[in-house]
């Protein structure tokens, strides 16, 4: 069989392969998109993996503490410890934040982890890669490798300054953005104190209120004061349960003993993959049609103009008795051609360009099958306009 991708090859073989890279570099484009609606799912996953609960327990009525905020009382964890199944439970708070460091801002996760036994308690840092845990009730902290914290550093969080004592790998929130543990009473304090001006306008509004400021009575007006300025509060108890332990039979005695809403991981995988996620998704998901569309009409308008560029050829074929089939299975060669090519290229561009975004790429194989799936179909489809135009040239056009 003649073959029209190996005669384009070998006499505008500039003309096939620039038109194959900028195929590719679209393809790549479309594998990267891809790889950041997987990297969004495994943050979120990862996110769950890293907490080590079994439950989470929230406010009543929220799907706290990711997907919305969450306050309850930080004396609820023993409640709950008393329940049948429960093994552990700890505190935990979580708020998001711009961090300043050597002049820059670095956009982190403030997690406020209980201390205690390092991989046993549930919210404190896991995986560490190099230095400790925290020791110390406050002013040490524990970060995540991309935050570009090192050993040693010193970070400011709100009011007060950490020393980084020891740094983890792929602990990330939902969003993609690295965690820094501190402990517990630090992190409250962080999240829940007012600014000076706060304090001073509460303290004089207090003062103004008459049914609080009695004379003679300041115990009143002191217990306002201390009432307003203390940080009893959380966003969430991470549950870690006994061997055996049915987590949607913990989770419902939780809800009904405590008045606390309880999720199990299947339940809190949900919530950020089902609905945090799902936006990002549909977003995504336009995006690849959009593409999939601008490559079929590149792929088409290639071939088409390859295709004008032999209209004689093809018209000395068909004088010498060669069959459409064949014609059209030379186009249709050409096409998959181009497409391989764009797909090696694209599969090339998006493995070396992956690491290079901020926010976490993966890139997976069944991915990659379907996007050469994809493409192959695509090209197919697109050279059937130039597959038509060959089948109806006229063979007298040979000689004329």
């Amino acid at each position: 069989m003649i073959s029209l991708a190996g005669r384009d090859i070998q006499h505008a073989w500039g003309k096939f392969l620039f038109t194959g890279i900028g195929l590719g570099l679209l393809i790549g484009v479309t594998l990267i998109m891809a790889g950041v609606y997987r990297g969004l799912v495994a943050d979120a996953r990862a996110l769950l993996d890293n907490s080590g609960a079994d439950l989470w327990v929230v406010q009543q009525d929220t799907q706290g503490p990711y997907a919305e905020s969450s306050s309850l009382p930080d004396d609820a964890y023993r409640s709950i410890l008393g329940l049948e199944g429960v093994r552990q439970a700890a505190n935990v708070t979580y708020l998001t934040m711009q961090a300043r460091h050597r002049g820059r801002d670095v956009r982190i996760m403030v997690v406020g982890a209980t201390l205690g036994i390092p991989g046993a308690t549930p919210g404190g840092p896991p995986n560490l890669v190099a230095g400790r845990q925290i020791v110390l009730n406050h002013y040490e902290a524990v970060a995540d490798v991309t935050t570009g914290f090192a050993l040693g550093d010193r970070i400011t969080i709100r009011r007060h300054e950490y020393t980084v004592v020891g740094q983890t790998r792929r602990t990330v929130s939902s969003s993609g953005d690295p965690m820094v543990f501190i402990p517990l009473k630090d992190a409250q304090q962080a999240q829940f104190q007012k600014d000076n001006d706060a304090i001073w306008q509460s303290r004089r509004r207090t003062a103004a209120n008459p049914g609080l400021n009695q004379p003679g009575n300041d115990a009143a007006r002191q217990a306002v004061l201390d009432s307003q300025t203390s940080n009893p509060s959380v966003n969430a108890v991470l549950v870690t349960l006994h061997p055996g332990a049915d987590a949607a039979e913990v989770a419902a005695r939780i809800q009904r003993w405590t008045r606390l809403s309880a999720y199990t991981r299947t339940q809190m995988e949900t919530i950020l993959v089902d609905k945090l996620v799902a936006s990002s998704a549909r977003q995504i998901g336009m995006f690849l049609m959009i593409l999939a569309l601008v490559s079929a009409a590149i792929v088409a308008f290639i071939i088409y103009s390859l295709t004008m560029d032999k209209i004689r050829e093809i018209a000395v074929l068909k004088l010498i008795g060669t069959r459409n089939r064949t014609i059209a299975g030379m186009i249709l060669q050409q096409a998959l051609a181009l497409g391989l090519i764009g797909f090696m290229v694209g599969q090339i561009a998006a493995t070396f360009s992956a690491p290079v975004f901020p926010k976490y790429v993966l890139l997976i194989p069944a991915d990659s099958a379907a996007g050469l799936a994809a493409i192959l179909l695509i090209c197919a489809l697109a050279s059937l306009v130039a597959i038509r135009i060959a089948l109806r040239v006229d063979p007298a056009d040979a000689i004329g």
